[in-house]
Order: C-alpha cells, then sequence, then structure tokens
C-alpha cells in the first residue's frame, strides 16, 4: 500500500496511453491553441475568442473533464507590411480526472508571425511559440483505497496517511509550431502545419516520489474550405499525432450550408470524422454573425466502447 498513490497517479499520467498521453479534443480545429501555436492572430477579424468541453466517460465517475478558453488577436496592423500577420494570445485549460481527485491547470502565452510569401497576402509561412505553466493536484480526501473496499463498496476508512491535505507538482513548458496557408479566392483556403509541444521535456514530481518526464507531442495537420456550390463550403481537416509510443490519426469534414444573406448571416454545418481504429465522430454545428457552437459525440468502434 505504501507506494499505492505513486503508482495510481502514474496510471493517471498514463491513462491515454493507448491513444495519446496529452488530453484530446475531436473537434480539434476549434481549439487551435492547443494544436499549434502558429495560429495565434490567423484568423479574419479582430479578436477571437474560443472555448471547448469535453467529457470522456461520464458514467465512470466523470473519469476526465477537459475545458479550455483561450482569446487571441492581431497587434501592430498598422506598424507591419499589409501583407504580414503577428499575432498574441492568452489561454486557460482544465483538465480534471476521477471525479476532480486529479487536476492539471495550464495557463499559455503565444505569438505568430505570419510572413506574406506574395503582395496580397494569400500566402503566408508562421513560426508560434507558446509559453505554459502547468500546475498539477491531487486531493487524497477524494481518492479510494484498496483498505475502503467493503462488501458495500468503498464506505471504510483508509489507513493512508499523507504529509499534506493536497499535493502539488508544477512545471513550465515550451511549445512551437509552423504554418503555411495558400487562398486564390475568399471562398476557398488551405492550410498545413506542424507543431512540437513539450519541447523542453518538462517533469513532473509529487509526494517526493518518483519523476515523470513529459515526452514531446509532434503533431502534422492539415485542412482548408472550398466553395462546392452557391452558399455551399466543404471544411476538410486531418491530423496525426505521436507521443511516446502512442498514436492517433484523425481525418474527416463537414459540409456548410449558407443562407447567403450578407447583413444576417447563418450557416449549418453537418458531418463527421474518424479516429481511426477508435471511434466514429459525428458533428453537428451552426454559426451566425460571428459566432460559431459545434457538438460532435465519439462513438467507439474499438475495444474502448465497452467503457
Amino acid at each position: 500500500m505504501r507506494n499505492f498513490l505513486t503508482s495510481l497517479c502514474f496510471l493517471i499520467l498514463c491513462a491515454f496511453s493507448v491513444k495519446a498521453q496529452d488530453p484530446h479534443f475531436s473537434q480539434f480545429f476549434s481549439s487551435p491553441l492547443t494544436l499549434n501555436p502558429a495560429f495565434t492572430g490567423k484568423f479574419n477579424g479582430n479578436f477571437r475568442i474560443a472555448g471547448n468541453y469535453r467529457s470522456q466517460w461520464p458514467t465512470i465517475n466523470r473519469a476526465y473533464q477537459t475545458s479550455t478558453v483561450s482569446v487571441d488577436f492581431p497587434i501592430l496592423k498598422n506598424r507591419i507590411a499589409s501583407n504580414d500577420t503577428w499575432g498574441v494570445g492568452l489561454m486557460g485549460y482544465s483538465d480534471k480526472s476521477a471525479a476532480g481527485a486529479v487536476s492539471f491547470n495550464y495557463v499559455s502565452l503565444s505569438t505568430a508571425f505570419h510572413k506574406g510569401l506574395d503582395e496580397e497576402g494569400y500566402q503566408q509561412l508562421g513560426a508560434g511559440f507558446q509559453a505554459t505553466y502547468s500546475n498539477m493536484m491531487i486531493n487524497p480526501s477524494n481518492l479510494k483505497f484498496e483498505d475502503q473496499l467493503t462488501p458495500f463498496g468503498f464506505t471504510g476508512v483508509t489507513g493512508e496517511t499523507f504529509a499534506n491535505s493536497t499535493l502539488k507538482s508544477s512545471y513550465l513548458d515550451l511549445n512551437a509550431g509552423l504554418l503555411y496557408t495558400t487562398s486564390t479566392t475568399d471562398r476557398n483556403n488551405m492550410y498545413v502545419g506542424v507543431s512540437v509541444y513539450h519541447i523542453n521535456r518538462p517533469k513532473q514530481n509529487f509526494n517526493n516520489g518518483a519523476e515523470f518526464l513529459i515526452s514531446p507531442r509532434s503533431t502534422l495537420h492539415a485542412g482548408g474550405y472550398f466553395g462546392v456550390g452557391q452558399n455551399v463550403t466543404l471544411h476538410l481537416s486531418a491530423l496525426y499525432t505521436s507521443q511516446a509510443k502512442a498514436h492517433e490519426t484523425v481525418a474527416g469534414g463537414a459540409v456548410e450550408f449558407s443562407t447567403g444573406d450578407p447583413y444576417n448571416p447563418f450557416s449549418m454545418y453537418a458531418g463527421g470524422w474518424i479516429r481511426f481504429n477508435d471511434a466514429i465522430i459525428p458533428y453537428v454545428g451552426i454559426e451566425f454573425n460571428s459566432f460559431r457552437l459545434g457538438i460532435t459525440y465519439d462513438v467507439n468502434t474499438s475495444v474502448l466502447k465497452t467503457a
């Protein structure tokens, strides 16, 4: 029992080892700053606010709950070349597991510069960097141990003792990415990018126990949108990500149906993505003015469907 807590936390850190160690979103295209820091400031508009929420296996005592909120915007528009873009962004990120007994909280600051490759800025090559402060907390009072198990459930009193009521670990993290974008008209846009997270391989340590080295996560991603008819647009995106011995490939798309009203724009989205060897991900969404809402549900096809 002495090493039970260390073993438990190790299992939590490796919970996604089958697919990916880092928490991830099925709607990766709606979480730009967790996908590639080079997306910072890369959009049409004055600022962008994005939020994501994921609940995985909620019937298993709220096993995993992940959420982010971010804001980014271009800067110095009047001081740099008109075909260049420079952006900065801020993101908050929370990941909780075991009904909140274990929680990770992140704050990230990112910046990216996109250099125009033609006079109009239809083609740009961007580089982005991100610094993250991460804090991990374990609340032992919310954990259940073997000696608490009775015929009526975990109703007994544990004999485990802890030096602190809350165990904490923190580290600084560095991420970077490259992004190439191109378009020929206002009805199409294509991109391809690569990013690396945990470049400095930060270490986690808690309760004076073992140190866990976080492996870098590399991602290659691409996508775009194309007009396929009047008021109809096809959106496609895909990624391949690798971390330690874990790999994940996701690909798919959605069709956008727009009313074509320039004064009160409204669109509906329908489509789906596939996480190969794991799940089918249907997607529906709506967009009005500058607000977009999307919903997905992972339908597992692998052995994980039991959970």
